[in-house]
């Protein structure tokens, strides 16, 4: 008899090891295969029972929460939602997360296991987090300034402090209200429907999802492939091109909006922006020499993240030399984000260093104790400094002589290149208004900003130098807030 009750308690135990263990399979090795099972509503109520953690800009909250009362219980607010929606994105109980809210929802959902000391012990018991929250680069003042600039029109702008890559402003216009795909029901469905069927498409960050053939803005990058290479030595030497200039290989003939385009020296030709100057020098540095120097300012790299994605700007590698003439000038298929045109600004401005952009300042927990820094990547070196000298020279140039004079500033030295992107068939269709700069103090050596803004539905002719009509004064008003300069100053 008490070898049978020996027995059935050895058994028992087996069997309560065997139940211990299978737990412990479902709770923490399952645990993440369960918990993505779209049927298993505790993952969603769990995730939404306590306020997300908040974005911040200037030390200040733009993201809040609120108590919905519902089973999905703490809802996404928003303060100044279409201004700082560029950086945020939205999170939404239907629709998921998007921008900021997506790259950064561990830390602001709480689920990052940087949050506490023990994630293993969290895992087990299933406790959920405090969100922590996320301090942003971005700069208020030059935040609302970039907004207003753009007044509604098509368009974006992104400001960079080039010697740390701060990411200073971002912005995307026509904006929207994320605030209103948050929570769920008939009105979240009914706002997401509009929003993505909307003719000016508000929910398109165009500052970082969106490229746009660069134009004459791309010129800085041909000058500094000429430069580099040797095959300018003095920029006030004449270059032996033709106006207009023959495309290699057709009867296509690229003419110029500027006169004294012939024979032009780089300087007046940066200033004039003759594009028979650049077309040839483009031809005669070969695909090679572009396309190395792109790729050094940023152009064809998919892995940019700020963390949120970035589209790659494109500088092709497969063309003949016809098409290699218009690349050299920003057409063809030549495609640039605003955040990459604003890189290139910031390394003529930072002596030819780039330091890659992040948005992310730190990130803290709900308490306020940090859980990590930015990431503070190391700046590499895309030209000289000798040839970061010259841009300089033929950028300022631009600025005090030139189609871009209405983005200069009183005690300010303002380097910028204008330009319009033609696109469409047989270039028809409405130019966009680029125009890239930077900006230092008189007296000061490092610079403050590097800024670019590309305006859509510019009200343009199709001369080059339509970007310092509607783009520059946008520019200047950015590095004016940068500088903490008032309107009129």
């Amino acid at each position: 008899m008490i070898r049978c009750i020996r027995h059935t308690a050895a058994f028992s135990f087996l069997l309560l090891v065997a139940l211990l263990v299978n737990a412990a399979r479902v709770q923490v090795v399952e645990a993440e295969r369960y918990g993505a099972n779209p049927a298993d509503r505790r993952v969603a109520i769990a995730r939404y029972a306590k306020p997300r953690g908040a974005v911040l800009v200037d030390g200040r909250p733009v993201t809040g929460s609120r108590d919905s009362g519902g089973r999905l219980r703490y809802e996404r607010t928003y303060t100044d939602g279409p201004l700082y929606a560029p950086v945020t994105g939205f999170s939404s109980q239907t629709y998921g997360t998007s921008l900021l809210e997506r790259a950064e929802d561990g830390i602001l959902s709480g689920a990052d296991d940087r949050l506490t000391a023990f994630p293993w012990w969290d895992r087990l018991t299933r406790t959920h987090r405090r969100g922590g929250d996320v301090h942003t680069t971005i700069n208020a003042r030059m935040q609302r300034a970039a907004f207003a600039g753009l007044g509604g029109k098509k368009g974006a702008v992104a400001a960079v402090e080039p010697r740390t890559g701060r990411i200073l402003a971002l912005v995307s216009s026509p904006s929207y209200e994320p605030g209103v795909l948050s929570g769920n029901g008939a009105a979240v469905d009914e706002a997401w429907r509009g929003l993505n069927g909307a003719a000016r498409r508000p929910m398109l960050n165009r500052a970082l999802q969106e490229t746009y053939p660069p134009g004459s803005t791309f010129k800085v990058v041909t000058a500094a492939a000429a430069l580099e290479s040797g095959r300018i030595t003095d920029i006030d030497a004449p270059t032996d091109a033709p106006d207009p200039y023959t495309l290699p290989g057709t009867a296509t003939r690229l003419g110029n909006a500027a006169k004294d385009c012939e024979d032009a020296p780089l300087r007046y030709a940066f200033r004039a922006s003759c594009n028979t100057v650049f077309a040839r020098l483009g031809t005669e540095l070969g695909l090679r020499t572009m396309a190395a120097t792109a790729r050094r300012f940023g152009f064809d790299d998919d892995r940019l993240r700020i963390p949120s994605p970035v589209a790659p700007s494109t500088f092709d590698t497969r063309m003949d030399r016809a098409q290699l003439a218009l690349s050299a000038i920003g057409q063809y298929d030549t495609a640039a984000t605003p955040l990459q045109m604003a890189m290139v600004a910031a390394v003529v401005a930072n002596g030819g260093q780039l330091a890659p952009p992040y948005l992310v300042d730190k990130v803290t927990d709900a308490g306020g104790v940090m859980v990590a820094a930015g990431p503070h990547r190391p700046a590499r070196q895309v030209v000289g400094p000798a040839t970061a000298q010259q841009l300089q020279e033929l950028m300022t140039d631009v600025v005090e002589h030139g189609s871009g004079r209405r983005a200069a500033l009183k005690g300010v030295t303002v380097g910028g290149k204008t330009g319009t992107a033609q696109h469409g068939v047989r270039n028809e269709g409405m130019p966009y208004a680029w125009f890239i700069s930077w900006a230092r103090e008189k007296d000061g050596y490092e610079p403050a900003v590097a800024v670019a803004v590309v305006v859509e539905d510019a009200a343009a002719d199709r001369a080059d130098i339509s970007g310092g009509g509607d783009a520059a004064p946008i520019a200047r008003a950015v590095m004016a807030a940068a500088l903490r300069r008032g309107p009129g100053r």
